[in-house]
């Protein structure tokens, strides 16, 4: 009843245009996303403002960190820290909303609009970007509240209300970077202490080839080089929702159940990790992943098992490209991949432009992004790889034989020649589609997706 008396008390006030956004006066950000930020914090600004308004900011915060990512690239790297950093701008926004509504409301900083910067903190990112960032988002987020101030104020009041706008968020602006300033370098210093700076600059310098004493790597990474290794990239495929939502935990553990007993783990902020492990003598066993420590949002990535410092090396830049692949197919390849499993596609994706139109040129009507398209691909693709055989593909799909020869048919003749003639070709393409699927197929409007 208090929340609902304030809201109609605002509403008839100078600001009383606040209560009445709606999430469709974004003007281009997406309207139907879920809230980036907790449960709590979210019920808190509804109580305050209303649904509206609060659907408003989450549509609105998307935006803004869609238009930082344009802006300042390095701030992105993938789904997790997108997620991250939209969860700051919708904290924004919403402190934002709720100042306007009330100009007696704290004016603390969100603690959700931090976790952002200490990640960036530990991913080394440049401060400076960091502030162009805010710089970014400050204009955008100016420029929506402008454009809904325009479509609900009365235009005698426009002027003050668009006065008012500014004058708040340059001087929530200016404590914003100020705390910013404070939280990366406090965290940067935390990093700095804590022995991964050093873990990392060793690492990166073996990766790019540069001499290192080895009484040095032994010292700093505790990790014999001279041996065999496996390397495991690691990423969440989303905001990390739980402590368990660890790729270091996770990329460890996968690296013990393939029988390394010596491995090294190297953090990239909260969402990711390189890692590496001495296998056996013996071939690694195929990861099992049905109990492994992943809770939906991690993602791994294998490479193949290589000796010796240019070992090291070269099985990370495998996990790199392998998981390049899964992140353009992240539906068709898994929670765990293995570079083996995915060599040929690693090796075709590396002009993905030039593999579209060899996909679509050898495919013809068969390389659609459709359900039915891709279980005459899955049918064909088995059949030839088993030498024609109609009793071997039946028994792999578990369908008849008949339906078989009936689904060989079709992916013909959508193909539109006898696959005879250029059997390596189609294989391959057919191998592209499986591995990469919407990456390197025609969407319904007769054109592949961009990935680039």
């Amino acid at each position: 009843m208090a929340s609902e008396q304030a809201t109609r008390k605002a509403s008839t006030g100078m600001d009383g245009w606040i209560h009445r956004i709606t999430a469709d006066l974004a003007d281009s950000a997406d309207t139907r996303l879920a809230p980036a930020g907790s449960a709590r914090s979210i019920d808190a600004a509804t109580a305050r403002l209303g649904a509206g308004p609060v659907a408003w900011a989450v549509s609105v915060g998307n935006g803004l960190a869609e238009a930082v990512i344009r802006e300042v690239p390095e701030l992105g790297g993938g789904t997790a820290p997108f997620e991250i950093l939209r969860m700051g701008t919708e904290a924004v926004t919403l402190s934002a909303l709720c100042l306007l509504a009330d100009p007696d409301a704290e004016r603390d900083i969100p603690e959700e609009s931090l976790l952002g910067d200490r990640e960036f903190a530990r991913r080394r990112l440049g401060l400076d970007k960091v502030l162009r960032g805010i710089r970014v988002a400050h204009a955008a987020l100016a420029q929506a509240l402008m454009s809904a101030c325009a479509k609900l104020a009365e235009p005698v009041e426009r002027a003050e209300h668009f006065r008012r706008i500014s004058e708040l968020l340059l001087g929530f602006v200016d404590a914003f970077s100020s705390r910013m300033t404070d939280e990366y370098q406090a965290e940067h210093d935390r990093w700095l202490t804590s022995g991964d700076a050093a873990r990392e600059d060793t690492v990166r310098a073996l990766l790019e080839g540069r001499p290192v004493r080895e009484d040095t790597v032994r010292e700093v990474l505790n990790y014999r080089l001279r041996g065999r290794h496996l390397a495991v990239v690691a990423w969440c495929d989303g905001p990390p929702a739980e402590a368990a939502d660890d790729p270091r935990q996770a990329a460890a553990e996968l690296l013990r159940r393939r029988g390394c007993t010596s491995t090294l783990v190297l953090p990239l902020g909260r969402t990711g990790a390189w890692a590496w492990g001495e296998p056996g003598t013996e071939a690694p066993p195929a990861a099992d992943v049905a109990d492994l420590p992943c809770t939906g949002n991690i993602r791994m990535a294998c490479g193949s098992v290589r000796s010796g410092p240019r070992g090291f090396r070269q099985s990370h830049e495998d996990a790199q490209r392998t998981a390049r692949v899964m992140r353009l197919n992240p539906v068709g390849t898994g929670p765990v991949a293995d570079h083996r499993d995915m060599e040929l596609a690693t090796l075709l994706a590396a002009d993905l432009p030039a593999l579209r139109r060899f996909v679509g040129g050898e495919l013809g009507a068969l390389a659609a992004d459709t359900r039915h398209a891709e279980q005459l691909r899955r049918t064909l693709h088995l059949y030839l790889r088993n030498e024609r055989s109609l009793t071997v593909a039946a028994a792999g799909l578990h369908v008849a034989r008949n339906t078989i020869t009936y689904r060989v048919k079709r992916a013909q003749q959508l193909i539109g020649h006898d696959v005879a003639h250029r059997l390596p070709e189609i294989l391959t393409a057919l191998e592209a589609a499986r591995t990469l699927g919407p990456a390197v197929l025609r969407t319904e409007d007769g054109n592949a997706p961009d990935t680039t």
